[in-house]
């Protein structure tokens, strides 16, 4: 863009500063051409140090700035020889509105978001400590909490969405803070990895995404006994622990963030790793926009996922790691599913009376 932006200043000064000629430039509302006229403003004024005559070469020449002023927010047109007749946009409204986002915004937005998030976490941990389990509780008996399959895709996706997550940072922040650190020669290689590192994880972490949605959905419908919980603060405030299903309120709002989250990332991906097959210039800046707010949003969820399952909850690593839990934790945070598989174990067992004991 900022070759754009020095080519578009080069034209229009050059054609400012032609003795006999009138400086002329295709200028629109932003969306259709509408006429050619010349790059005067409405009224004849031209931006101070511009001769309309071209007879006074000393006179400061004009800024880019006030170049920008005098089109007014339109938009200007050049001429290609190629047939993508998309690169003859030399400038528009939209594209300085999304390099404003960019530049401006969206630093700010993913900044808020994700140190917010650890500046919160951090709060919680020094002001409520540990969600530990009492000597009571501990039974020493395991129950399967995740199978197998469950487990490879949960870190098969975790682990795409957290490389996904450090290229898409850099993407903001990388020019800011990795730039002066390591030089243009290194962080311009970083970035070029980055970039493929993004493209070609980003497949395994739709795939993920998918089996996740199809495994997991049935377990994070919305249920009454969500209501309690979230009125009795899941267990965070305070020594009680509510009944929950599979999947208490708390888990159920990282599925659908991350569901719904990923699908929007996934779909706003695609469209920009295949730019223009579905989109013109400013729908692809709209799913750019998409993308970005999604992105950092999400990470902030995450990062509070990985929290609490955990340093922030003793027990809770083991349902991702060996797959199994310790029976009094599962009672204590999922009673209502304990009781469930307790009920299944007992059936099969009536079913098959030769059958094993579950461990």
């Amino acid at each position: 863009m900022n070759i754009i932006r020095t080519l578009a200043f080069g034209a229009t000064l050059g054609l400012a500063t032609i003795a006999s000629l009138p400086a002329m430039a295709q200028i629109t509302d932003g969306n259709t051409p509408t006429r050619t006229e010349s790059i005067d403003p409405p009224g004849g004024a031209l931006p101070d140090g511009v001769d309309p005559s071209g007879a006074n070469p000393t006179a400061e020449s004009p800024t880019e700035q006030q170049l920008l002023n005098a089109l007014q927010g339109g938009r200007i047109d050049g001429r290609v020889s190629i047939p993508d007749a998309k690169a003859a946009v030399l400038e528009q409204p939209q594209g300085r509105e999304y390099r404003s986002f960019r530049e401006g915004w969206l630093p700010w937005i993913g900044g808020l978001a994700i140190l917010g998030m650890i500046a919160l976490l951090a709060i919680f941990y020094f002001t409520r400590g540990r969600i530990m389990m009492e000597p009571g509780e501990i039974t020493g008996r395991k129950i399967l909490r995740f199978s197998f399959f469950e487990r490879f895709n949960h870190w098969m996706t975790a682990t795409a969405f957290i490389l996904l997550a450090l290229t898409g940072l850099n993407y903001i922040f990388g020019k800011r803070l990795l730039f002066p650190l390591i030089g243009a020669d290194a962080f311009g290689a970083m970035s070029q990895w980055s970039k493929y590192v993004h493209n070609y994880v980003s497949w395994a972490f739709m795939l993920g995404l998918v089996f996740m949605i199809v495994v997991w959905i049935k377990d994070n419908i919305p249920s009454k006994t969500d209501m309690r919980w979230i009125k009795e603060y899941g267990g965070l405030v305070g020594d009680r622990h509510p009944p929950a299903r599979r999947f208490n309120a708390g888990q159920k709002v990282i599925f659908w963030s991350v569901a719904l989250g990923g699908l929007a990332l996934s779909v706003s991906g695609v469209l920009m790793l295949f730019p223009f097959s579905a989109l013109d210039i400013n729908g692809m800046q709209m799913a750019q926009y998409v993308h970005a707010i999604i992105g950092v949003l999400l990470i902030a969820v995450i990062i509070a996922h990985i929290y609490i399952g955990s340093l922030g909850m003793e027990g809770a690593y083991d349902a991702m790691g060996s797959g199994k839990v310790d029976l009094g934790w599962a009672r204590t945070h999922h009673s209502l599913w304990v009781e469930e598989e307790q009920a299944k174990t007992a059936k099969g067992a009536q079913l098959r009376p030769d059958a094993t004991p579950a461990e």
